[in-house]
């Protein structure tokens, strides 16, 4: 038994939404919730941009947002998005033309605030280029940058101002008969941001994309965005997510996908458990994780390690993983494979045996998968040439 089989218990009943497309990447409905970064290079800077670009998408990113602030920024994006393995957002601020010249140039979303861009004709000129050139926007709300209408009704920043906000760029897009739209609601305070949220996913059926903005550093961005993103998350509210830390862009996908996983929604890479080490340990726990998790960000099929000092829960954990190792023995510990005890190996040199392990296990089970994935495309051909008949 592994940890990736889906409980009852362990089941999240997602927010019913509607679908729209960034670029390839589905979004809302049924389709699998999407994590996002953004670039902190000069957009300019084509090399360096798409280079980022690029380590953001090998990390597992399925969507890449770019600030675009003036005109180079906007003539080089037509070369980022050509050279890009992931769909890019065009983060254009206040400035219609610049939406304008990003849809020409290919982005797949436009991130705006429809309100904010002038007067009728020019958001009529911004919603034509979208349809146009098969962009979704992205409404993007924010505590830090409300309306002032709305600072003067409420006073201040509340989730009352933020839904309402929301709720008149959705008005402009849909008068204008636009849908391909989502919708985000960001705070850096977790208690704002997650009232927003929750505002926000009774008033309307578009996809929602969360994040806690400006949420810190590594660590305590982290924390922060783990405690928001994951609240939401579990009440099936979310669509696609961005982490925003003061970090390297790839640390907010694996931060990410570890609140995804965490909470079963996504399964991409080796899930390790392990234990945080005591005296009991039969070898270093904490090393021998640090190692592996390193050695092995590599493997992207979904499959579970856990690496656990001694037989105090050692074995009980391995019962659920598809490789386990429990410390415990002379200088040696147990190997499990898919929950049941398989041999013994020495401290010294199981860091190198348990990666062969996991390589091999990955390729077994994407092996599976693949063949899974075929019968199912075929099963849906049969079934599209059944009803064409």
């Amino acid at each position: 038994m592994s940890l990736n089989s889906v409980r009852p218990w362990r089941s999240i009943d997602r927010r019913k939404s509607r679908q729209i497309h960034v670029g390839r990447v589905p979004v809302g409905g049924d389709a699998p919730i999407s994590v996002q970064t953004m670039t902190n290079t000069d957009t300019s800077d084509v090399a360096a941009t798409v280079a980022q670009i690029q380590a953001a998408a090998e990390a597992g990113a399925d969507i890449v947002r770019v600030s675009t602030p003036d005109e180079s920024s906007t003539r080089a994006l037509r070369e980022i998005v050509a050279e890009s393995p992931v769909p890019i957002v065009a983060d254009i601020h206040f400035h219609y033309k610049r939406a304008i010249e990003a849809a020409e140039a290919g982005a797949a979303c436009l991130r705006i605030n429809p309100g904010n861009i002038g007067d009728k004709t020019r958001v009529a000129e911004v919603i034509r280029a979208a349809r146009d050139h098969g962009c979704s926007i992205r409404i993007g709300v924010n505590a830090g940058s409300l309306e002032r209408h709305l600072l003067e009704k409420y006073g201040e920043p509340c989730p009352e101002a933020m839904v309402e906000s929301g709720l008149e760029h959705i008005r402009i897009l849909e008068d204008a008969d636009f849908h391909e739209f989502k919708i985000s609601v960001k705070a850096s305070d977790v208690f704002l941001a997650a009232a927003a949220y929750q505002g926000i996913a009774e008033a309307t059926d578009a996809p929602i994309h969360l994040g806690i903005t400006e949420a810190g550093g590594l660590m305590s961005g982290t924390i922060k965005s783990a405690v928001g993103l994951g609240n939401l998350l579990w009440s099936g509210i979310g669509d696609t997510i961005r982490v925003s830390l003061s970090a390297d862009p790839v640390e907010e996908v694996k931060v990410g996908f570890e609140i995804l996983k965490s909470l079963g929604l996504r399964h991409r890479g080796v899930n390790i458990i392990s234990c945080p080490s005591c005296a009991r340990q039969g070898f270093d726990v904490i090393r021998t994780v640090e190692t592996l998790e390193k050695r092995l960000e590599h493997i992207r099929t979904p499959m579970s390690l856990s690496i656990i000092g001694c037989v105090v829960n050692g074995p009980g954990e391995a019962l659920m993983t598809d490789v386990g190792f429990t410390g415990g023995g002379k200088d040696a510990g147990m190997v499990y494979m898919a929950g049941k005890q398989s041999h013994k190996m020495s401290n010294e040199q199981m860091v190198d045996h348990i990666v062969g392990l996991v390589e091999t296990r990955a390729a077994e089970i994407q092996k599976t998968l693949d063949a899974e994935a075929e019968a199912e495309e075929k099963a849906r051909d049969s079934g599209d040439v059944a009803k064409a008949g």
